[in-house]
């Protein structure tokens, strides 16, 4: 495992970048909405994306897409809660996408084993002091309100210095209220109240987000601002999100190089390549640099030193 990369109590200590499945059950995320808005479709395409190298599986009944409304704690909970129990009890690691107390404790006590709060614990006042009983890892997200006007709130100076300052700020809120801080993992939130320029500014600075000490999860996963780079140039058409897998799996290598925890993608086989390669790469390098050589090969999964100074 990267020292660099950190390790969240209550969780398998992976030895590289965790890749972190979606299973959106809704009708209108944004890009796969109603593709899995059924139980059993649900479950068969989390331990689809476990077959295909993810480590964890995410479970959301909540588009938190720009502009979307949100949805009744009553629907969200039929929607999440059996296929967390399902998956569960086939021995995937579960996490629980939700900004709802009330969702979280169903779904932890169904066998989810991390709660995902977009909000960070700000949406519901009762959800970190549940997160807190349960003793589980919460992923605490950047956050400046509801997606129906989000877009209005992307003003800043400094992007990454007010993402890190008020992420802190969400942090010292969570421990305050009796979470671990050794289960506490911090997302950037891209895409969320940020235009493009901001969430590139994010990914290319990482290093001032892992200044806080806990362990990073990066969620690019067919985001507008990898439509924007890919449309190449001022009011061009972005493809459609469905077509950013590959730009996707770009960001999961660099992030995971930087040292990023987790990526949270759809379409999880190009990632989990990325995140292996990732870790060669980073293999090799610490063994060229230890032993003060010219160069590294990764052999049989051992990085080893080739030639001298």
């Amino acid at each position: 495992m990267s020292t660099l990369r950190g390790r969240v109590a209550g969780l398998p200590d992976w030895d590289r970048c965790a890749v972190m499945g979606v299973v959106n059950v809704t009708p209108d995320s944004f890009s796969d909405g109603g593709e899995w808005f059924d139980t059993e479709l649900a479950v068969k395409h989390g331990l689809d994306l476990v077959a295909q190298g993810a480590d964890i599986v995410d479970v959301g009944g909540e588009s938190t897409r720009p502009g979307a409304a949100r949805v009744d704690e009553a629907e969200e909970l039929r929607r999440v809660v059996p296929v967390v129990r399902e998956l569960a009890a086939a021995g995937v690691v579960v996490s629980v996408d939700t900004m709802r107390a009330a969702v979280a404790e169903r779904a932890v006590e169904a066998g989810a084993r991390l709660v995902n709060d977009v909000s960070g614990g700000l949406a519901d006042p009762a959800m970190v002091p549940t997160v807190a009983a349960h003793h589980v890892p919460f992923v605490v997200m950047h956050w400046r309100g509801q997606s129906i006007d989000m877009n209005n709130r992307a003003v800043y100076a400094d992007v990454v210095g007010e993402v890190v300052d008020e992420l802190a700020a969400s942090v010292e809120r969570a421990v305050a209220g009796g979470v671990d801080p050794e289960r506490i993992i911090i997302d950037p939130g891209l895409g969320f109240a940020k235009e493009a320029g901001h969430d590139l500014a994010l990914v290319a600075e990482l290093g001032r987000l892992r200044a806080l000490g806990r362990p990073l999860l990066v969620a690019a996963s067919r985001k507008r601002f990898l439509g924007r780079v890919l449309a190449g140039g001022e009011g061009a058409a972005p493809p459609p999100a469905r077509e950013r897998d590959a730009a996707t799996a770009a960001v999961s290598a660099i992030v995971a190089r930087e040292g990023a925890w987790s990526v949270r993608v759809h379409e999880v086989r190009a990632s989990a390549d990325a995140v292996r390669v990732a870790r060669a790469v980073e293999g090799a390098a610490r063994a060229a640099k230890g032993a003060g050589t010219t160069g590294a090969v990764w052999a049989g999964g051992t990085a080893t030193t080739t030639g001298t100074k």
